[in-house]
């Protein structure tokens, strides 16, 4: 076990050899954003190797799904054992390229391994249903058969934990797929495909593809017959466009958008438990998850002293880059990144909030960084309470009125997760059921579980990963009449 003082072990370049760009060819580089530096020199792949990639799929696809449930779920069961036993290797290579601090880097690992033993259980109970009908005419029997070549599309700030919540299920339901990580890092996606291989996945039932063209590569991908669900994890404004292009061949989505979530500490919060959660839900990946919390509302009667335990605990976060045993905050995971958060703090300023803490561009010196940052008197048409921050910021508004910071969490085109702090159960529960979120989490600041159903409603996503539901978006229900 590597110790909080003890550096990272190693990480082999052979990892992605498979993947390198050839001396002479196109290719890109991955870069530490703690630094800058380039990492890995990667091929780019074209719409040629996404045609490839199809064809490599579909002659695949015929032999996976006949493969029995049992040797499926081994398949993923040893996969899940090696990410386990490589755990601090994984977490180091997560580091590197996402610039992750070591905490965070390990708790993705563990989390993205058991997506493949949770869905090695699930693969062998798919079960399905035989019964007569209410006439007595015939039977009905119901079966589940995998949807097809399967296309997944993940993003970079959970470059281990998307790709596995998308490929496990994915392989339990008999489908082969297509992952295509993003650019700023497939190294993750790569070493987790090679597990799957070392773990006896037969060739051809998942492929990569490593582009800096998404566009037009996933574009491509979507246009063959044989591919017959979209995966996708990333910004609203993309998906939409991905949901326009799969309705061509009306091909199956799954979704899970942008969100802006808000956080509710009502006056009888438990203050200590109500600032720690608020640590967990902002500061994971240093703000940058779906699920951070983006907005607090925080009851008048408690708002001065959420505030000043906030700061206090903000401004203790020790901020550097991964490679530091130190680090609880790492960098954002580019300039265009930081870029963004400097405008939507600028913007909340302008328009009368107030910096509590932070709110100042770190200048000189590597890297991407920007420093954990409180506001507070933020007005409502500040373009942070809008818009995903995905960074280390907390705009905190003030409320008396529980019904009106109801409304103010709800007021958003998004609703993937809110959170709520109450001493009252029974008054967080009735709460729970107003505000229009796919997830909702009373007295925690962390939702994601593989066993749970992940996903938004409005334009937060369709569809949901993880759990048994997240299985039966990869499969076709088949219903056979008979007289038997």
């Amino acid at each position: 076990m590597t110790g909080a003082g003890t550096p990272w072990p190693a990480v082999d370049p052979a990892t992605w050899s498979a993947y390198a760009a050839a001396a002479d060819g196109p290719g890109f580089d991955v870069r530490d954003p703690a630094t800058g530096d380039a990492i890995a020199r990667l091929r780019d792949d074209d719409e040629r190797a996404a045609d490839a990639a199809v064809a490599r799929a579909v002659a695949a696809a015929d032999a996976w799904a006949a493969t029995p449930a049992r040797e499926r779920s081994d398949v993923l069961l040893r996969a899940f054992a090696a990410m386990r036993e490589r755990r601090e290797e994984l977490a180091a290579l997560v580091s590197l390229e996402n610039g992750k601090a070591r905490a965070d880097a390990l708790a993705e690992v563990d989390y993205a391994a058991e997506f493949f033993r949770w869905y090695a259980e699930e693969a062998v109970r798919l079960r399905g249903e035989l019964f007569t009908n209410p006439a007595g005419t015939n039977r009905v029997l119901v079966s589940h058969e995998p949807v097809g070549v399967c296309v997944l599309v993940t993003p970079w700030n959970f470059p281990a934990a998307m790709a596995t919540r998308k490929i496990g299920p994915a392989l339990a339901a008999g489908c082969t797929a297509i992952l295509k990580p993003a650019s700023e890092t497939p190294l993750t996606a790569i070493a987790v495909a090679g597990i799957l291989r070392e773990a006896g996945l037969p060739d051809g039932v998942l492929q990569l593809v490593v582009t800096t063209r998404p566009r037009e590569v996933v574009a491509r991908l979507l246009e063959h017959d044989a591919v017959r669900l979209l995966s996708f994890t990333g910004s609203t404004e993309v998906g939409r466009t991905l949901l326009a292009q799969a309705a061509a061949s009306v091909q199956r989505t799954t979704m899970e958008l942008g969100g802006n979530a808000p956080f509710l500490v009502l006056d009888d919060a438990d203050l200590d438990a109500a600032v720690a959660g608020a640590m967990v839900a902002k500061m994971r990946n240093a703000g940058q998850a779906c699920t951070a919390a983006n907005r607090f509302y925080v009851q008048s009667g408690v708002h001065d002293a959420f505030v000043d335990a906030l700061c206090a605990r903000m401004a203790a976060v020790v901020v550097g880059p991964a490679s530091d045993p130190a680090t609880e905050c790492g960098p954002l995971v580019n300039a265009a990144a930081v870029d963004k958060v400097v405008d939507l703090v600028d913007d909340a300023v302008a328009r009368g909030a107030r910096v509590r803490l932070g709110g100042v561009r770190p200048e000189g010196g590597p890297g991407t960084f920007y420093p954990p940052t409180v506001l507070v008197d933020v007005p409502p048409d500040a373009r942070i309470l809008a818009e995903e921050v995905f960074g280390p910021v907390a705009p905190v508004v003030r409320f008396d009125d529980v019904d009106e910071a109801v409304a103010a969490a709800n007021d958003t085109i998004h609703g993937l997760v809110s959170y709520l702090y109450t001493g009252d159960l029974a008054e967080g529960l009735r709460i729970a059921r107003r505000l229009r979120a796919g997830m909702v989490a009373v007295n925690r600041g962390l939702v994601s579980d593989p066993a749970a159903p992940f996903g938004g409603v409005k334009q937060s996503g369709v569809g949901r990963e993880g759990s048994h539901e997240g299985l039966l978006e990869y499969v076709d229900v088949k219903y056979v009449a008979t007289t038997w």
